[in-house]
């Protein structure tokens, strides 16, 4: 064998130790099914009360205005960064989530928003 073929079979065994599928992009994929997975399960919890089952904004109107359309084209078309900002500080119609929540779980939460486009 050689040094590059000792390389491979390092990965393969590495990869394959941890548990983890040889596919790249399958890992990849999964673990991006995870996160939507644990987002939907925060945004049930705290997040649906007001912006409704389906992220449609219609869920409880007590703080003012009516909460956001998470589904709406305007709304998805928001950056990351912005809508992590929204989720962390709030609005005036929305309270900050950054005590509450960590910082994965505003991302996750974030990543099961952007399933919810129309």
């Amino acid at each position: 064998m050689n040094v590059t073929q000792v390389r491979v079979w390092l990965v393969i065994v590495m990869i394959v130790g941890m548990g983890q599928p040889l596919v790249c992009g399958q890992a990849i994929a999964e673990s991006e099914q995870d996160r939507i997975a644990q987002g939907k399960r925060v945004y049930v919890k705290h997040c649906a009360g007001c912006h409704g089952a389906e992220g449609e904004g219609d869920g409880y109107k007590m703080l003012g205005p009516e909460p956001a359309d998470l589904t709406s084209p305007s709304r998805q078309k928001k950056s990351d960064a912005t809508l992590l900002k929204t989720i962390h500080e709030g609005k005036p119609n929305m309270p900050s989530w950054k005590v509450l929540l960590s910082e994965e779980d505003s991302r996750d939460v974030l990543e099961y928003i952007r399933t919810l486009a129309k």
